[in-house]
């Protein structure tokens, strides 16, 4: 079965209107470097290089930024104030919460997301570190573009074509006993890759595997929410991109959301029904076979994806051990961390589930899976848990 969808992700601004970015941070340091970065970049302009958070909800309206970063730690107003303001005065701008890996700074940013801050970004802990890494100033770059692209395309009046309507998107697909499904697409799109859908494997799965990025705390939150007695009678693995002590606090959060023991993986422990296990920051988790049964493995091997824990380690692993008991969801996020996995996931007969464009905060790991056809549903996050409920209840499209 194939379905139209939208043929790539944003990953840039139109050429009509550059990326405006305020940056907020009272380190002069910091502030002076992220400015010079992002003036380096085409499409990106510094509209405003600020201390306090004071001074972006002063400047807000007078520089209009698309994107702001937002330092958690300032003087007068820090930022976990500073976003309900700006948030309120332009209720789609993009924030990017920074932070360094403190527990307090993990918990604040956490808390951010749940407030309307679109992501973070982990900063290193001193200014020689913010200096002299690469991966930082990666991550600073390619978050602002996607996020700022995606604000444009389906936000921003001002990077469309003159006359041209909002992007709209559908409201999920899915294979249905090999049935062709309408064809459905985005309202502006020129051009549409086909998605083909796979059917959903013969049998009710046993595991459930999710993999997210960006975005991904917040989706992640409301699937495990809705999952009732599914988590009584099958294991969860869950890999998020994220760093050390933010996985810990995310754990917990998990915990609360889905009344359910939430933590960290720890090597070498057995997989049991009834439990979350969520892979910890800066080790990659993989499922193998100890005693007769699945257990936890954990790496410090070297990024996979740009990421470390990375999604690719859980899927391919697991599919040796549960082949056809696996449904596999990939949720919100930045890059194609995911689909080869995937791919190892339904070549062992299991399925795959992914979150659909326009209720991704980044469409780049779901939408990858669903454009190598891997995936059996492309669904809006509110229909993925009910999805899932019935997959494990027996229900076959």
């Amino acid at each position: 079965m194939s379905v139209a969808l939208s043929a790539t992700p944003p990953t840039a601004a139109t050429p009509r209107e550059s990326i405006r970015v305020m940056v907020v941070d009272d380190a002069v340091v910091v502030r002076g470097l992220l400015s010079r970065w992002i003036d380096e970049e085409p499409g990106l302009e510094v509209v405003a290089s600020l201390r306090t958070g004071r001074e972006a909800v002063d400047q807000l309206e007078r520089t209009n930024p698309d994107v702001v970063i937002l330092d958690v730690e300032m003087p007068d107003l820090d930022g976990i104030s500073a976003l309900p303001l700006l948030l309120e005065k332009k209720r789609d701008l993009v924030v990017i919460m920074a932070s360094t890996l403190t527990r307090r700074n993990a918990e604040v940013s956490l808390k951010a997301l749940s407030l309307g801050a679109a992501d973070y970004i982990p900063k290193p802990e001193t200014s020689r570190g913010v200096t002299t890494s690469t991966e930082f100033r990666r991550d600073v770059i390619e978050k602002i573009r996607q996020l700022g692209a995606r604000r444009k395309r389906f936000v921003d009046p001002r990077a469309r074509a003159p006359g041209a309507q909002p992007v709209t998107a559908p409201r999920g697909i899915e294979a249905r006993g090999g049935a062709q499904a309408p064809a459905v697409g985005h309202a502006h799109a020129p051009s549409a890759a086909p998605v083909k859908l796979r059917p959903f494997a013969h049998t009710s799965p046993r595991v459930l595997l999710i993999g997210s990025s960006t975005g991904g705390p917040q989706a992640l939150t409301n699937v495990v929410s809705h999952l009732g007695n599914v988590i009584d009678h099958a294991p969860l693995l869950i890999t998020q991109h994220m760093p050390p002590t933010f996985t810990t606090i995310l754990a917990e959060h998990l915990t609360r959301a889905s009344g359910r023991p939430a933590r960290e993986a720890q090597e070498g422990e057995p997989i049991l029904a009834g439990h979350i296990y969520v892979a910890p920051g800066g080790r990659h988790m993989q499922v193998v076979r100890s005693n007769g049964q699945p257990a936890i493995a954990l790496n410090d091997g070297p990024l996979i994806n740009f990421c470390k824990p990375a999604v690719d380690p859980l899927f391919s692993s697991a599919s040796k051990i549960w082949g056809s008991s696996i449904l596999a969801l990939i949720l919100t996020g930045m890059g194609s961390d995911g689909t080869r996995g995937a791919g190892d996931i339904v070549a062992a007969g299991g399925s795959i589930v992914a979150q659909d464009e326009a209720t991704s905060v980044v469409w780049g790991m779901p939408g990858a899976a669903a454009h190598a056809g891997v995936c059996s549903a492309v669904l809006p996050l509110d229909q993925i848990a009910p999805k899932v409920v019935r997959l494990f209840s027996g229900d076959r499209p």
